[in-house]
């Protein structure tokens, strides 16, 4: 039986880059890690020299995305939300139902400033997904580092998806406003 081929060093990361630039769903390190034939933490280092020649590659909690900045969005914005760890499937649910994409979650911490975690849900499917993940993995939520208040970049086709995203957002006790 004949062993599979590496895909070795600058033909590697361009095979990575093309098939991540031709997704329209992220592909995981360990798919990646299978079809070019080395570990997993070669493709993290791949990843990360890509992006160090500002190829606009996100990681995200289901895997790589290729995001270039002329991907029309339509709106974006940015909230403020407070809740416990429980409510994080609720809040995501009820955003991703409004049409609206959640393309992450910002804190503010004391010693290392603002830091800033890809999420990149946009359906019910995602939103289970990223829930899995942390349950999987008994990974700690970013907000849990300050009680609770967070801000989520949302991005929507319409202004109006966004504001009745919010308004749905209030309802619910999650929206913090800001005075």
């Amino acid at each position: 039986m004949k062993e599979p081929i590496k895909i070795l060093g600058d033909e590697r990361r361009d095979y990575i880059l093309k098939r991540l630039q031709e997704s329209r769903h992220p592909i995981t390190g360990s798919e990646l890690a299978s079809i070019t034939n080395v570990s997993r933490q070669v493709i993290v280092g791949d990843i990360t020299l890509l992006k160090a020649k500002n190829e606009p590659i996100i990681a995200t909690s289901q895997g790589y995305l290729y995001m270039p900045a002329s991907n029309p969005v339509g709106a974006e914005r940015t909230i403020a939300c407070s809740h416990p760890p429980g409510r994080t499937e609720e809040e995501l649910t009820l955003l991703v139902d409004h049409g609206v994409t959640v393309k992450d979650v910002k804190i503010e911490h004391p010693v290392y400033g603002d830091l800033t975690a890809s999420i990149m849900v946009s359906n019910r499917q995602e939103v289970k997904q990223f829930m899995e993940k942390i349950q999987s993995t008994k990974a700690a939520y970013l907000s849990e580092l300050t009680d609770g208040i967070h801000l989520h970049t949302i991005s929507a086709l319409t202004e109006r998806a966004l504001d009745d995203a919010e308004e749905a957002l209030k309802k619910a006790n999650f929206l913090v406003e800001l005075e």
